[in-house]
């Protein structure tokens, strides 16, 4: 069974985490095979806009934490000083489900989110004794602000897809079986626009928020280099 699916239609491309027996868990696999998926559509022409979701129940628990203790070979856990995947193409979430610790940062990497009303998040970090290094102190901080993000990161308590909604985590929360519906047509909108434009737009935004952010980059990963464990 292929552990990532992608699907291009009218210019939208559906790319879904398909591991749903262990909560569409990241192995070294499946985050080589989503780099390699979203570096071949940023030069695909007929992909205009990117949706990433998971397969039901969940949107993503993180890394394979089972396949981390068997002492299989682990590419790509480090501090990257940039998210764990970038997208020229714009990129969507559609969060089905659960979005925990490395899922949460997945969905941080997004450039605007929808999530289903049976989805939750949490940065589970601190309870397994582990550092972030995929920017989740960054892009929470920014996301839902310091204080919020501190509540996350420190008492690794989920929160609902409603006060998500709230804290500006997500753009949108709409009733599950509609998740796909919605985030495919906001991605149509985006498809349906001037190429060159939307491209560039987006390139501004990403320039902007760097500037803030690469200070705080750095500091994440001297954080990261100073723990004793792999996060």
């Amino acid at each position: 069974m292929a552990e990532l699916l992608c699907e291009v239609s009218n210019g939208v491309a559906v790319l879904t985490l398909n591991r749903p027996q262990v909560r569409n868990a990241l192995s070294a696999s499946l985050r080589h095979e989503l780099r390699l998926a979203i570096q071949r559509l940023d030069h695909d022409v007929e992909a205009r806009v990117i949706v990433l979701t998971g397969a039901d129940p969940a949107f993503c628990s993180g890394v394979d934490l089972h396949e981390l203790r068997s002492g299989a070979p682990q590419a790509e856990l480090g501090p990257l000083a940039r998210p764990f995947i970038m997208s020229r193409t714009p990129l969507i979430g559609a969060i089905n489900g659960a979005a925990y610790t490395g899922g949460l940062e997945l969905l941080l990497a997004c450039h605007f989110v929808i999530a289903s009303d049976r989805a939750t998040f949490a940065d589970t970090h601190a309870r397994l004794g582990v550092i972030p290094g995929w920017g989740l102190s960054v892009l929470l901080a920014e996301a839902i602000g310091l204080r919020r993000a501190r509540e996350m990161a420190l008492s690794s308590q989920p929160i609902d897809a409603r006060t998500a909604e709230m804290w500006g985590l997500v753009n949108c929360v709409v009733p599950h079986d509609r998740l796909l519906q919605e985030a495919v047509s906001i991605a149509a909108a985006i498809a349906a626009n001037d190429v060159v434009a939307v491209l560039r737009l987006s390139q501004l935004f990403d320039d902007q928020a760097a500037v803030s952010r690469d200070a705080c980059w750095s500091l994440e990963t001297q954080a990261w280099m100073g723990s004793s464990v792999i996060g």
